[in-house]
Parts: C-alpha cells; structure tokens; sequence
C-alpha cells in the first residue's frame, strides 16, 4: 500500500516566524545561497537531509556527492514521492525545480549530469535542508 503524504499548509506569515530570513528568502521566495557558502555543502556525516521548513525527510546521505557546483548535490531523493519537479523557465533558461513535496517549499534545482545510477543532479540549497545525524 502507498504512503499517503500528508500536506503541510501554513500562511506566508506563519512560515516568516518559523524561519530565519535567508531560510524564508530560499524556501519560500525561491532564492538561491551564494555557491560554496552553504552550511552543508560540505557535510560529509552519514543521516538524513531533511527539508528546512516543515522536516520531511528528502535525500540520504549516501547519495550526496561532489559535484563540484557549490552547493550540496545528491544523485535521487530519498523517495519518488518526497519531492517533485515543477519546469522553471525563468532566467531564459529551461531549468527543473526541486519542491518539497510535503509543503511545497523550494530545494533548488535537478539537472540531467548527475553520476551512475541516475544520472541526476539535485542542486540544493543548504539554506533549504536541515540534517538529522545517523546515530
């Protein structure tokens, strides 16, 4: 039987109270931290990434690689319904968005350059994760 992911809905102030402002700037506006500036870009502890709004869980620390991008990169999320892709054609390019599936808030990005066996990257904002350590 499928998991039924329950959705979290809270109102644009509510999330202003529970965030920092650059955390509200990343997830909510859809900002993006300067490369290389993150606090997890390079975490390399074994855990859960988990998404910094509302704590859903979202990648594994085992798919989390280098990617050499400045900001935390992982090859496929922790499940196919953690996240989704929304096309993002802002900019004059033709980007995939990353939002937390659980409160729709934004991760970052997914391209299509990633290591075997996806074959995808998931540039995401530190600003956008909190990480819970493996015990």
């Amino acid at each position: 039987m499928a998991e039924t992911r329950t959705r979290v809905h809270k109102t644009e102030q509510e999330w202003r109270e529970l965030l920092t402002p650059e955390q509200f700037r990343v997830l909510r506006e859809k900002g993006t931290e300067r490369a290389f500036t993150g606090a997890l870009y390079e975490n390399h502890a074994d855990g859960t990434y988990l998404c910094g709004a509302c704590k859903a869980p979202l990648f594994k620390s085992e798919t989390k690689y280098e990617s050499g991008s400045g900001w935390p990169s992982f090859y496929q999320p922790i499940s196919a319904d953690a996240i989704e892709a929304i096309e993002d054609n802002k900019y004059g390019m033709r980007r995939v968005e990353v939002v937390c599936a659980t409160c729709g808030s934004h991760l970052g990005h997914v391209f299509p350059d990633g290591p075997r066996p996806t074959g995808e990257r998931y540039c995401i904002n530190s600003a956008s994760l909190a990480f819970e350590k493996k015990n």
